[in-house]
């Protein structure tokens, strides 16, 4: 294990003590292993310092602080960040994890959520009033993230993206500034983080439009892993009303109690379904989703939207070990399907899935350039996450990963979806904003000049 001495001033380390409230850890201190884990296992790293702010005011205070001693500052939220953007060898990790604070007005159908807030702390306090907005899949997401980056989740068809209901931010931006940003304030910022990522500053608050969704309904089919189906499923989404969210998944069946024993561990493919239309029509989806081919066991029952965002929770927990691309299509193409049953067929791990997101619906509704987001001709985004229990297998699997990753290429276009694409994936950044990066290469060069935010899939200045 390497140690990392510290470079820094410790004077100005023991004013920066003095300036914030929440607790600051470095190495030999008691907890500071557990402070410096993140979500993926791959990214061990060993941060020099690790401040848990808990306001605004200790956000400023860490980037006034990283930045003057020149060190590599790693923010985090959920730490769900599959490169491990969340963490760094040497430098600040600025930990948002105690900022968890949210309001909902439901009058105005608004959620304030503070940067460190998680998609489960959203939905459980926005369900009590009847009210969602477009989350993860995931509940230990955090909402920085994953909202920057674009935001996709079961809602997006009929809400659009995490980032078209963003309504306000706060930023913190390189030079210790504190910014509200919306579309009237700050507007170019505001433009920026929606879907340009962590480049520009620490959010440090969201504002989200909300929309009427308490029960839905929820939960997965499964079906054999065949061409057939997918292009049944590539149908459904065609014909679908807005309301309903329909995910693909392709992997190994998942040891549950409504799939029976013996298709545990084998191949399969299946519809993650969220119907937030009326309840009278839930037969109606039932039977649609089912036409798609033999079923092989479902449970798609009515639960409080806040449910089927925590499905995948069990699967995948924190600590497990990470490798994933992504990438966009137009259409869903015979030969994409070719490789899904190709390389679907061949998954290496139960933790390890295939996911595909309908890009249709609301996410149109709004323009290429009218966000840094700029897929919006997309139909499907992709991720192709290989998830394992030991480093060595995640090592190993990674072929798994490029080689289906290569079989989808020809049926693709050249970037992808920011959240879903791994740190060998830096070459990409001008292919995933397209014609929206001139613009983002310009705003950083105003607002982030010397690069303090670089831990991401980084716009240079």
């Amino acid at each position: 294990m390497t140690t990392y001495t510290p470079t820094f001033d410790h004077q100005l380390l023991e004013r920066l003590r003095g300036a914030v409230r929440g607790d600051i850890v470095e190495p030999g201190d008691q907890g500071y292993d557990e402070a410096r884990r993140v979500y993926n296992a791959m990214h061990d790293r060993r941060p020099a310092i690790i401040v848990r702010a808990v306001d605004a005011g200790d956000v400023i205070a860490t980037v006034d602080f990283a930045r003057d001693q020149g060190l590599a500052l790693a923010v985090r939220g959920g730490s769900h960040s599959v490169p491990g953007y969340g963490t760094c060898d040497g430098g600040v990790v600025l930990d948002l994890a105690l900022m968890r604070g949210i309001r909902v007005d439901p009058d105005s159908r608004t959620a304030w959520v503070e940067g460190g807030c998680t998609w489960a702390d959203v939905n459980h306090a926005t369900h009590a009033f009847g009210l969602a907005t477009t989350g993860g899949v995931v509940s230990t997401t955090g909402v920085g993230g994953l909202t920057t980056g674009g935001g996709m989740g079961y809602l997006m068809r009929r809400c659009g993206l995490a980032c078209d209901n963003l309504v306000s931010a706060d930023l913190v931006t390189a030079d210790g500034a504190f910014l509200t940003c919306t579309d009237e304030q700050n507007s170019d910022l505001m433009w920026a983080m929606r879907g340009g990522g962590g480049n520009f500053g620490v959010v440090t608050s969201f504002a989200y439009r909300l929309h009427p969704v308490a029960d839905v309904l929820g939960g997965p089919t499964f079906f054999p892993l065949d061409g057939d189906v997918i292009r049944r499923y590539r149908e459904l989404v065609d014909e679908a009303d807005y309301d309903l969210g329909a995910l693909l998944v392709v992997g190994l069946g998942p040891p549950v109690p409504f799939l029976p024993e013996r298709w545990h561990g084998r191949p399969l493919c299946g519809v993650i379904a969220c119907w937030t239309g009326p309840e009278d029509e839930d037969d109606r989806v039932r039977e649609r989703v089912a036409a798609l081919g033999p079923v092989l066991g479902r449970h798609l029952e009515r639960m409080p939207y806040p449910v089927i965002n925590t499905l995948f929770d069990d699967l995948v927990p924190a600590g497990l070990y990470h490798y994933w691309k992504g990438t966009f299509t137009h259409g869903m193409s015979d030969g994409a399907i070719d490789a899904f049953v190709e390389h679907g067929g061949t998954t290496p791990s139960i933790q390890s899935v295939t996911v595909v997101y309908p890009l249709d619906g609301a996410c149109r509704r709004v323009g290429p350039e009218e966000t840094a987001f700029s897929y919006r001709d997309a139909d499907y985004s992709i991720a192709l996450s290989g998830t394992f229990t030991t480093r060595a297998e995640c090592e190993d699997q990674k072929g798994w990963v490029r080689g289906f990753n290569q079989a989808l290429e020809p049926h693709s276009m050249e970037g992808g979806y920011v959240n879903f694409i791994d740190g060998d994936d830096q070459y990409r950044v001008q292919a995933n904003y397209r014609g929206n990066h001139p613009r983002l290469t310009a705003l950083k060069r105003r607002y982030d000049p010397g690069n303090l935010f670089r831990l991401n899939h980084n716009i240079a200045p």
